[in-house]
């Protein structure tokens, strides 16, 4: 779905421009995004396997929950925003931890080079797998996976490949950032 979205530069600051997702897609051009890691008590994090649909990283397994900010919108009811559409989870900013703002780049093809900065968002899971409801256009397939099991995956040049492709750092500051909540 394409959208209204701010334009950032280099350095993740707001320029007072808008532009159409589509267009900061096919440009270059930064703007802002959120990502939720939803986690349980007993270290295990909600992974989402991206739709196959999808322009970026179609099929491949990514973060609980990911989305673009709409121009204007305040990052913290983009991310609630986005929890209630990808997964049908009702949480409110009192269940949100920011752990920062990260700088992201991929080229997927010759006319899609995504440039975000992810604001980046803790959330205790609460509920069970099976209560959450998936966005068909969004999401393929929700799975619970040990904190473990996800550092040994990542780390393998075979396993990793069905990640989307963050940096290791990010992954790492993350599940860092997780392991301090249990």
């Amino acid at each position: 779905m394409d959208e209204l979205i701010d334009v950032l530069d280099a350095e993740g600051n707001y320029t007072g421009k808008s532009i159409m997702k589509s267009e900061a897609h096919r440009k270059g051009v930064f703007h802002p995004s959120i990502h939720v890691w939803l986690y349980t008590k007993n270290g295990e994090i909600l992974i989402q396997q991206r739709a196959t649909n999808k322009d970026t990283h179609p099929g491949l397994w990514d973060v609980s929950v990911a989305g673009h900010i709409g121009a204007g919108e305040d990052v913290t009811e983009s991310a609630i925003r986005e929890v209630q559409e990808e997964i049908g989870l009702e949480i409110s900013s009192k269940d949100l931890l920011k752990i920062g703002v990260f700088k992201y780049s991929h080229q997927h093809h010759k006319d899609l080079l995504d440039c975000e900065f992810h604001h980046t968002f803790l959330c205790e899971l609460k509920v069970p797998l099976a209560t959450l409801e998936m966005q068909e256009s969004e999401v393929a397939d929700l799975s619970l996976i040990s904190i473990d099991k996800l550092e040994k995956e990542l780390e393998s040049k075979i396993h990793s490949k069905k990640y989307v492709p963050y940096d290791m750092d990010y992954y790492n500051t993350v599940l860092n950032a997780i392991k301090q909540r249990l």
